[in-house]
């Protein structure tokens, strides 16, 4: 790779690269100090010229250090990590000591994550402290070209390719002098295939007296584990601790200078390596976590237990010259993993270009076992020459999908992709990038994502990043080594898995502000999508987001409400977590937002807009962009060094982002007016008509399980009880007619009273045959099946499920409420008790309108009162309790004695129920249903009854 002939960036967004820097002279002050060292240290604070000189007896004792043949000794080096929601800031220390006899380098080399944001440097020399501020780089270049000619200021920065960023500083120091590094920076942990991983790169490059990674993790949603690999290596094993709480976890390694040696006798580290922590959160809504604190909300969201939508994916491989070889080999080797992971319901083909495009299919086929062991053959076959023509290649992938969307071959849920492996610039046909960047835009139409993935150095990656970014999708760069095949397996599992398609994030316009961006293409299982915004908590007391998305089948809007003062406590007691943690993800996703929209912006005056911004955001909150560099001073500002960073054309300089989905109108009833449900087609959103409140005209199965029927023409309400045993399943609705069965499986109570075991509805099904739809409630799901397809959601959630005009909507630890078009709707009602209740279980109670308009041939212990059948009561007597008298009452021909008294209405009140008056059938309404309750059982829980 050529060298840089200008200084390079401090930071890069996301390509790679390193800095030096370097003091050729010692100030004056400095070399005084030598006087006054006692064993080759300063023993006091001192003031000389006016400079104050910092005391470095919290060094403690530094004898016994391990030098190599430079003299120079490591006293300590030092990982602190704290990652509050996601945001990890990350504090590296190194102290060193020249114990040379002449003057010579001291190198603190580190390697920071792509994607990080530095945010402080300060550099301690015999207690001179050189302290850093960020400065539009113009002016910063001004600032340090000024020190610099009165010989007070150099700096060298050099760039080179590296899997992490290089920060790398280089002082020249005289004998006996001690110094302290000390480098900040922050990242949002991102979550790749379930599981966030935060990487610190721990190469000290020598043994040091004391050593130690610090990882703390403070997550409110709740730990689901932590793990730490072996990413040291054996030579390490059982040295780290890891000591993990509820929603806190503390992560130490702390190796000896014994333990840190390559070998008993090796004046060498074994220390060399990345050190890397893994975890997850517990999830418990599928409409995701808000998270509010000092004016900023987070919204992280990552459903789960959701069914795959089928894909449509064209994998376009690069088969030029250029990748003859071991790259080739990994592509090959990947390429057939990959193919083999590929689901039944998928589609797919392949293509390969160097100067020619050719096609193993001229259209997409379904990926059954025999096409996906002939597209295996094709790869293996494949021989790399030629030249590079990556603009006919992507332009004949984009007419296949379009030609097969237009012959209407793809499933509507469906998502379709590219992806395009290359290692090299284009070199046959169209050759400007801007062009082929247009020619692919224009031809995708926003309907398809474009990922790309970059093998090696020599490729364009920040094209490839522009290109996929504009068409959303996202870039990898891979490296070209025994790698490669891992890493292309790794970035295919991260998009193979699409869940959700069209993911709207709303919130009420006049509570936030500044939110980043809401719309998103895709959702890819085990990933994560995190909005931030501003929230106005002084004249707010909850914040309500509503995500609205199409699943594999159904359309879903899932509602969360949170308390805006709800983190405060917890906050404010842990002493690790960083109050500033929601302030700095805005601005993290922010930034990265805006250069990602700066790369494709259209015109130059939107660039120049959008460039302001982003060092405005970058002076605000102190951190290095391509807009910015970093000012690295001692305190009377007389001694300046720079790192800035111009951008690097072979290098993205920001992550790829899905692309912005526009907005459409609102034209949904029963959300709020705020709420932009782009996802949600009108006709898939009836208004929802809840059951009535009055607890006079509603069909009811609750408690041990209760029935109550009301009769709408006598104005009567008829009680019974159905004594069964757990597991049997009773029929409710059995309607032919309308092709709608609704069955109630019963649990038992954790033991008897009263030498009785109560049974109650733990598990409810509704069929709908006519959609080929299935609902099954039970006290910790519900699950919507469409054929193979099926979503669950928990009670934990509120939202709506749409699929075929039969609505689902959930009102979190409450109930659910079905609704189907204008015919009918049902309520299931959830009665939570305590978990460590001796007897008593969670149950389910069910609510039905008599309005719903089942058919004549509606049977079931509530259908067959669709017909509402004549009942006389009379003869009203006293009966053995006073306030529960007694009557005869006349119907299908029996004569029963009925009891007065009162059953429960729990719509209204969950707790306590509303009393409702009934007449009460004995033995389990034998005489008011027809036959036998026992004729009611099923065998399933989707079956139609047979009528007694």
């Amino acid at each position: 790779m050529k060298h840089l002939i200008w200084f390079l960036g401090l930071f890069l967004i996301s390509g790679v690269g390193s800095f030096d820097l370097v003091i050729d002279e010692i100030p004056d002050e400095v070399e005084s100090l030598i006087d006054l060292e006692i064993n080759g240290f300063p023993s006091s604070s001192k003031m000389r010229n006016g400079r104050y000189q910092r005391s470095t007896s919290d060094w403690g004792y530094v004898g016994d250090l391990v030098e190599d043949d430079d003299k120079i000794g490591l006293y300590s080096y030092k990982v602190q990590s704290t990652i509050t929601s996601r945001l990890a800031n990350t504090m590296i220390q190194a102290k060193m000591v020249n114990n040379a006899k002449r003057s010579q380098h001291i190198v603190f080399d580190v390697q920071v994550p792509k994607g990080a944001f530095i945010d402080n440097f300060t550099m301690d020399v015999n207690g001179i402290t050189f302290t850093s501020k960020i400065r539009e780089k113009s002016e910063a270049r001004k600032m340090y070209s000024q020190a610099k000619a009165k010989g007070k200021a150099a700096g060298i920065v050099r760039s080179n390719a590296l899997d992490m960023e290089n920060f790398k500083t280089e002082v020249n120091v005289p004998p006996g002098t001690r110094i302290q590094f000390e480098l900040h920076y922050h990242e949002m942990i991102r979550r790749k295939l379930s599981s966030y991983e935060h990487v610190i790169s721990v190469k000290p490059g020598r043994l040091a007296k004391h050593m130690e990674v610090d990882v703390r993790i403070i997550e409110p949603q709740g730990l689901r584990y932590v793990h730490v690999p072996n990413s040291l290596g054996d030579h390490f094993d059982g040295i780290t601790t890891i000591s993990k709480g509820e929603k806190k976890a503390h992560v130490s390694f702390k190796p000896t200078m014994a333990q840190q040696r390559k070998c008993p006798t090796c004046s060498s580290t074994a220390v060399d390596g990345n050190f890397v922590v893994q975890y997850d959160v517990n999830r418990e809504t599928t409409g995701g976590e808000l998270e509010i604190f000092n004016g900023y909300f987070i919204h992280f969201f990552a459903p789960e237990n959701l069914d795959p939508l089928p894909k449509n994916i064209l994998f376009v491989i690069d088969v030029s010259g250029s990748m003859w070889g071991l790259k080739m080999k990994q592509t090959i080797e990947a390429m057939k993993a990959i193919l083999s992971e590929l689901r039944a319901a998928d589609q797919f083909s392949l293509i390969d270009f160097n100067h020619n495009v050719r096609c193993w299919r001229d259209n997409l086929v379904s990926a059954t076992p025999a096409q996906v062991e002939d597209a295996k053959k094709y790869i293996q076959a494949i021989h790399p020459n030629g030249g590079t023509n990556i603009n006919e290649a992507l332009l004949r992938a984009t007419f296949i999908l379009n030609e097969a969307q237009n012959l209407g071959m793809l499933d509507p849920n469906s998502v379709s992709m590219i992806v395009l492996v290359s290692d090299g610039d284009p070199t046959v046909g169209e050759l400007k990038l801007t062009t082929i960047q247009k020619n692919v835009k224009q031809s995708i139409k926003d309907e398809f994502s474009l990922f790309c993935l970059g093998i090696g150095f020599d490729v364009d990656y920040d094209f490839l990043q522009r290109i996929a970014t504009d068409n959303r999708g996202m870039a990898q760069r891979i490296f070209g080594n025994q790698e490669t095949s891992a890493q292309m397996k790794n970035f295919y599992n991260q998009v193979s898995t699409p869940l959700l398609k069209k993911i709207q994030f709303n919130y009420p316009q006049e509570s936030v502000s500044d939110v980043t961006q809401s719309s998103f293409h895709n959702y890819f299982g085990g990933s994560e999508i995190v909005v931030a915004g501003k929230v106005d908590t002084d004249n707010l007391q909850h914040l309500e987001s509503i995500v609205t998305a199409t699943a594999a089948n159904a359309e879903l809007v899932m509602e969360t409400l949170r308390d805006v003062e709800e983190l405060d406590g917890f906050m404010k007691k842990d002493k690790y977590a960083d109050p500033e943690f929601t302030r700095k993800l805005w601005a993290y996703l922010t930034v990265n937002q805006m250069l990602a929209e700066r790369n494709t912006a259209p015109t130059a005056a939107l660039k120049r807009n959008i460039t302001k911004s982003i060092l405005q955001m970058s002076l605000d909150h102190h951190i290095v962009t391509p807009f910015t560099a970093m000012l690295i001073e001692n305190a009377e500002k007389d001694e300046i060094m720079l790192a800035d960073q111009p951008k690097d054309p072979r290098r993205g300089c920001c992550p790829g982002t899905l692309g912005l989905t526009p907005n459409a109108p609102n034209n949904n009833k029963g959300i709020p007016a705020w709420a932009n449900v782009t996802a949600v087609p009108v006709s898939f959103m009836p208004e929802q008509r809840s059951p009535p409140v009055s607890s006079l005209s509603i069909n009811r199965v609750d408690n041990d399980p209760h029935f109550i029927i009301h009769l709408p023409k006598s104005q009567r309400n008829i009680c019974f009880n159905i004594n069964s045993e757990p597991g049997k399943i009773l029929s409710l609705v059995s309607d032919p007619g309308t092709g709608v069965v609704v069955n109630g499986q019963l649990i038992g109570a954790k033991k008897t009273e009263n030498k009785k075991l109560n049974t109650y509805f733990g598990k409810i099904g509704f069929y709908f045959k006519a959609k080929g739809l299935k609902v099954e409630i039970t006290t910790e799901t519900i699950t919507l099946k469409d054929g193979s397809y099926s979503i669950t959601l928990t009670w934990s959630d509120t939202g709506h499920i749409i699929r075929k005009q039969l609505l689902v909507s959930m009102k979190k630890e409450n109930n659910v409420t079905i609704t189907v078009g204008k015919e009918m709707s049902f309520m299931v009602l959830l009665h939570r008790v305590w978990k460590n209740h001796p007897v008593n279980v969670d149950f389910l109670g069910i609510y039905i309108p008599p309005e719903n308009q089942f058919s004549p041939a509606a049977h079931g212990l509530i259908g067959q009162f669709t017909s509402e059948p004549e009942v006389y009561i009379h003869h009203q007597r006293t009966g053995q309790a006073p306030e529960k008298p007694q009557a005869t009452m006349e119907v299908k021909g029996n004569k029963l004695t009925v009891t007065r008294g009162l059953q429960k209405d729990y719509r209204t009140d969950r707790v306590l129920g509303t009393d409702v008056q009934c007449w009460f059938v004995h033995n389990s309404g034998k005489g008011f249903i027809d036959g036998h309750y026992k004729d009611y059982l099923v065998p399933h829980l989707y079956s139609f009854m047979k009528k007694p």
